[in-house]
């Protein structure tokens, strides 16, 4: 018997442990891991005390806060192989509906505040249901429709607007932000861990999360398997909506305003952190854990840059180039396992030919 007979006739018989570390070694949620710390090394020389502060960190924090609790949903979404370009002007528009219910009420006290929040999660809500009713009812291309969604939701925002920023947060969600520690972390880093931790369990320890998974994988197949792909992919995407809502109503806290102009990067560098963080954008693969990893890089180097002087559009930079490699990176593994994959069922047919011999 060859050696690669050999290999295909011993595949599963490793040691335990070892397989675990060859599955985690495998992860580009790993290596990625690696690469920020890589980061954080060399800013730590740069930049010693000033990068490693408890103010600089917490700067950090806040600021991944509200791409974390974007990047959840936008990792259902990918892993289904789809793309939702809206999420930014999604998370505008939720906003502005929400700053324009909270000034009607009179702007001021924690009912005002309450209602804001159910609207801006309502806005976000209706967009993402037509998103997934245009993508797996319509058969209208995911980058397509949330292209599409993309400029009519920021469009309205400024319809409604006039493209004047709202001013009128209540100041319980300013002091939220900016006093409030529950357990000992920043309000909203809280909430934002809070939501990764429930996307973590739902992705990865519920039904709703193996059938995205199967959808992603082979969407036909789920489908012939049971799975109400149709509804699902409605689902998924209402729930990057949702999200979305609940980033505007972080945003109105974090800042006091509704930036309307401020995030239009911000779909960009949330799918970036996703793909960076092992989500495949060929779908079937992806973990919470990787986006959160992924969404850490873009905030460390920004962070980063700003201390060492040197100008924040490298950032820009820096994370494409990381991008485009993560990209690379899972397209090589893919061909990798796919060859591996014919050579393995090539050899147990061999092998099977000879023993029949």
């Amino acid at each position: 018997m060859s050696t690669l007979e050999k290999a295909v006739v011993s595949d599963g018989a490793d040691d335990p442990a070892e397989s675990f570390l060859k599955r985690i070694s495998g992860l580009q949620a790993f290596w990625i891991l690696g690469v920020l710390i890589v980061i954080c090394a060399c800013f730590t020389v740069l930049a010693g005390d000033r990068f490693l502060s408890t103010g600089n960190f917490s700067l950090i924090s806040q600021n991944v806060a509200v791409w974390a609790v974007l990047g959840v949903g936008m990792t259902f979404v990918i892993i289904t192989s789809g793309i939702d370009l809206s999420v930014g002007s999604v998370l505008v528009f939720a906003s502005v509906v929400a700053a324009k219910v909270m000034e009607a009420m009179g702007g001021a006290g924690p009912g005002v505040a309450a209602v804001g929040l159910i609207a801006a999660v309502l806005g976000g809500t209706v967009w993402g249901v037509v998103n997934g009713i245009l993508v797996a009812v319509a058969k209208v291309p995911a980058l397509i429709v949330t292209l599409g969604t993309l400029s009519v939701a920021l469009g309205l925002a400024q319809v409604l607007t006039g493209g004047i920023d709202i001013r009128s947060v209540p100041t319980e969600l300013t002091d939220f932000s900016a006093y409030t520690k529950i357990l000992g972390i920043p309000g909203l880093p809280f909430v934002a861990l809070v939501i990764v931790v429930l996307g973590g369990i739902l992705l990865h320890k519920t039904r709703f999360g193996r059938y995205t998974y199967a959808i992603g994988s082979n969407e036909e197949a789920a489908r012939r398997t049971g799975i109400k792909v149709t509804r699902h992919l409605v689902l998924v995407y209402a729930l990057a909506g949702t999200l979305a809502g609940i980033g505007a109503i972080l945003t109105l806290a974090q800042f006091g305003t509704t930036t309307i102009a401020g995030q239009s990067l911000t779909n960009l560098n949330v799918i970036a952190a996703v793909v960076i963080g092992g989500t495949s954008i060929f779908g079937g693969e992806g973990s919470i854990f990787g986006t959160v990893v992924g969404l850490f890089i873009p905030a460390v180097l920004q962070s980063g840059f700003v201390i060492i002087g040197v100008q924040p559009f490298w950032q820009g930079v820096a994370v494409g180039t990381v991008l485009i490699a993560a990209v690379y990176v899972d397209q090589s593994r893919r061909a990798a396992a796919l060859r591996g994959a014919r050579s393995r069922s090539f050899v147990k047919r061999r092998t099977q030919r000879k023993e029949r011999q």
